[in-house]
């Protein structure tokens, strides 16, 4: 299964180039503010990426609609498109799981001090081969040039010692876009954006 991967797009996702693959997966920040139309725009690009037969996403920090109206969300969803917060898919017999929440930052959605992050973390089913988090573990591609290492040490903990997944995807810091094989897992930060916000980054293909 090859799949392609992407994060905070941030409203500029039209301007991508996107490959083919048999999945598309966005790790959450597709929008700038979380407004209704940013989403609304957003989901009517997503479910047309026809070169995919299966397209899923996560919320990000700056996704605050899908953290205060949830219900209204899957109204509006198309049927094409699979959203996952805290909750799994089994695709081709691929199994993943997503997961919005991340570390304090400036009081946007989905945050969650450290100390209950881990319950979240915990709920990941110990079989996931594809684990989609909008933020990244402590230490795996999550520096940020004005706060240094900026990830989840109880993701961390789960990821590596538990969990132990094919891939591991999310983005959050634009700074730190790359991929990283730990111990046989494929660590993605999929940002599209830099620091300044600017497109300056292609989506990440990985196969499994």
């Amino acid at each position: 299964m090859k799949i392609s991967i992407i994060s905070d797009t941030h409203n500029k996702y039209k301007q991508l180039v996107m490959p083919d693959a048999d999945v598309v997966i966005l790790c959450g920040d597709a929008t700038s503010v979380g407004q209704e139309y940013e989403i609304a725009n957003f989901l009517n690009w997503f479910s047309k990426l026809d070169q995919y037969k299966y397209k899923i996403f996560i919320a990000g920090n700056h996704d605050w609609f899908f953290e205060k109206t949830p219900q209204f969300v899957k109204q509006i969803l198309p049927d094409n498109v699979i959203y996952l917060e805290d909750s799994g898919v089994e695709i081709e017999g691929i199994k993943f799981y997503g997961t919005p929440v991340q570390i304090d930052f400036c009081n946007w959605a989905f945050n969650r001090p450290e100390e209950k992050l881990a319950k979240y973390w915990e709920a990941i089913p110990d079989d996931t081969d594809v684990l989609i988090t909008h933020s990244p573990p402590l230490g795996i591609l999550d520096y940020s040039p004005m706060c240094g290492k900026v990830g989840s040490p109880t993701l961390l903990n789960e990821v590596t010692m538990r969990i132990k997944p094919k891939v591991h995807c999310f983005g959050h810091i634009h700074h730190s876009h790359g991929v990283l094989e730990q111990d046989g897992t494929k660590f993605v930060n999929a940002s599209v954006l830099n620091d300044n916000y600017k497109l300056v980054f292609e989506p990440i293909v990985v196969e499994i």
